[in-house]
């Protein structure tokens, strides 16, 4: 081989290794692009998420006496795999099937510190499956690259009704302040679920800080924002691409409904309406 072929032939494998590393590159990035985050809804504010990492966060889980739930979701084990629980206030529609679900999969229950520490004084859950955290702060529970989780400011009330064993009596404790959950997926996709809420003015310093792609969001009223409250916070101070209505038709006083809330966040808002039906699916 004379050297202008031997040049050749080492710079041809040379390249060869290039193109190679550079397609594994690639591949990688692709990889992480088409991730998708899975939302299912079960009635009321209960929520399993599935990141594109495969991780399932289970919010709010209200199912076994919840009206509006599915009769396939009737049994706490058919959720499937489930790696953290996340409860917003100690009201039964939020908290009642969580501490079951999280003994089920030995999963930590986060929620407000004053709910959590109620939870671990009565007895409900081992302080290591109830976890405290509050209103700023951020957990990492898969480590950094993984799901983030920050609980923010809502408008609500939270106490926790009890029922002491000793006494078969219901008791009401104090269940810290309500918050919503700020959650970030691997590929940086953003869902805002507000737990129960009134209006509050710092919604727009919330959407400001982190974001959110999809806003979750309580449209029943009497204890809740009503659907034109809904739109309002929606349109002038959230402004996210996604809104997915929830807290609705699961007793008489939760009057609103969608079409409401849809007819007011009008034509030309920048924001699409998520309309699904409990046990239904939607990828993002």
């Amino acid at each position: 081989m004379s050297l202008t072929a031997a040049v050749m032939h080492r710079l041809q494998r040379l390249l060869g290794v290039f193109l190679g590393v550079l397609c594994l590159a690639f591949a990688g990035t692709a990889g992480a692009e088409t991730g998708k985050t899975e939302v299912l809804w079960l009635g009321q504010s209960a929520m399993r998420i599935t990141s594109p990492g495969g991780k399932v966060i289970v919010i709010d889980p209200w199912l076994l006496t919840n009206p509006k739930t599915p009769p396939a979701f009737k049994s706490l084990e058919a959720l499937g795999k489930v790696d953290l629980v996340l409860v917003t206030h100690g009201h039964y529609d939020h908290f009642a099937d969580a501490p079951a679900l999280a003994q089920l999969h030995h999963v930590p229950l986060y929620g407000p510190a004053g709910m959590n520490q109620t939870v671990t004084t009565l007895g409900i859950l081992p302080a290591e499956l109830a976890p405290r955290f509050g209103k700023g702060g951020t957990i990492t529970p898969w480590g950094p690259d993984s799901v983030k989780i920050t609980a923010v400011h809502a408008e609500h009330s939270s106490e926790l009704v009890w029922k002491n064993p000793a006494t078969g009596k219901d008791e009401t404790h104090p269940g810290g302040e309500p918050v919503g959950f700020i959650l970030e997926m691997e590929n940086g996709f953003r869902i805002w679920h507000m737990g129960d809420t009134a209006v509050f003015g710092d919604m727009r310093l919330i959407a400001k800080m982190y974001h959110p792609d999809l806003v979750m969001l309580p449209i029943g009223g009497h204890f809740v924002m009503n659907p034109v409250d809904a739109a309002m916070a929606v349109n002038e101070l959230i402004q996210p691409r996604y809104a997915l209505p929830m807290h609705y038709g699961t007793s008489p006083m939760l009057r609103g409904t969608p079409a409401e809330f849809k007819k007011a966040l009008g034509e030309n808002s920048a924001t699409r309406m998520v309309d699904i039906q409990p046990g239904q699916k939607v990828e993002f």
